[in-house]
């Protein structure tokens, strides 16, 4: 006998892979009960309270209904009263998923998750992985998940190869599972990944950031022939444009000292410095601009991905000359 999923759920943090993950596991429960179950996403800028509850108004034939509520970290106090007054009476059927943050500017928004928690939602937590031992055990699930074994050097060499960001390391511990047989050690990974990092989206951004346009745009041509996908190289191109912002607006210092502060690790914040040079306050507000642009297009938004990703390369190179 299948469980039907919880009438409520909270999903609170920021890592956008992990919360992805737990919206789809909450669409998959409801599916597995009625198969017709459909998924409705909105930001809650874009809802009013009468939208919402013509979302949650009961179906004339009941069908599975799952309707999500992206950066409920900006919800209004309306929406927000509207919220709480539905899980006083739920509709049958409907799956409320709650995508918070944790934080919030309004009272209302910094309320929500202790007023859904009350409400007996259930929590999926998605914290970001700051720290590296963090992203180690991030990576052996993810061998795991896919079936395969992985030592710690094969983790260590893992990381070094691709990076932090999780889409990435997901996708790689995944092929080399299908690719070793399911036994992962470094000598795997250096033989799966040499050569690899010239053609991931942390290269692109990397070369990007630097201020080489001829550069950043032939390894991102070279990415998108090898099929990397936009979505990993958008998120590249935006960790390093906030990460330089973030490290610049925190002044020069010792990285050791500032890795608390800041969440990140000793050597990002020593690149970053590096990095930082040449980069004036106009140039880093008109980048950030770009690479939430570009967040919205790689995910459909734009009608051509490439010449997106191809644009915003351009507009952050362009960007750093800007003082």
């Amino acid at each position: 006998m299948t469980t039907a999923p919880a009438p409520l759920h909270l999903v609170l943090g920021e890592e956008e892979l992990l919360i992805e993950r737990a919206v789809r596991a909450t669409l998959d429960a409801a599916r597995a009960g009625d198969p017709t179950a459909e998924m409705t996403r909105n930001r809650v800028s874009e809802l009013t309270a009468p939208l919402l509850a013509e979302l949650v108004s009961p179906s004339l034939f009941s069908e599975g209904r799952v309707i999500v509520l992206d950066s409920a970290q900006d919800i209004s106090q309306d929406l927000a009263d509207a919220v709480l007054a539905y899980l006083a009476s739920p509709a049958d059927g409907v799956v409320l998923v709650v995508v918070h943050s944790g934080g919030g500017r309004s009272k209302a928004a910094k309320a929500l998750p202790a007023a859904l928690k009350k409400a007996g939602a259930e929590i999926t937590e998605c914290p970001k992985l700051t720290k590296p031992a963090e992203r180690e055990s991030f990576v052996r699930n993810e061998v795991r998940r896919a079936g395969g074994k992985i030592d710690p050097a094969g983790v260590l060499a893992l990381l070094d190869s691709v990076g932090s960001d999780l889409r990435e390391l997901s996708s790689a511990a995944t092929q080399l599972v299908a690719d070793t047989g399911g036994v992962v050690d470094e000598q795997a990974v250096r033989r799966y990944h040499t050569g690899r990092a010239d053609v991931t989206g942390f290269a692109v951004a990397e070369k990007a950031a630097a201020g080489d346009r001829a550069a950043a745009l032939e390894s991102l041509r070279w990415a998108m022939q090898l099929g990397v996908p936009h979505v990993l190289v958008a998120d590249a191109l935006a960790d390093a444009v906030r990460t330089i912002a973030r490290v610049s607006a925190a002044g020069r210092g010792n990285p050791n000292q500032m890795a608390g502060e800041l969440g990140m690790p000793p050597w990002k914040i020593r690149k970053a410095q590096g990095q930082a040079r040449g980069w004036g306050q106009d140039g880093l507000t008109a980048a950030m601009q770009v690479v939430a642009r570009l967040n919205a297009e790689v995910k459909g938004v734009a009608a051509d991905a490439d010449y997106a990703l191809e644009r915003a390369v351009v507009e952050v190179v362009t960007a750093k000359g800007e003082r």
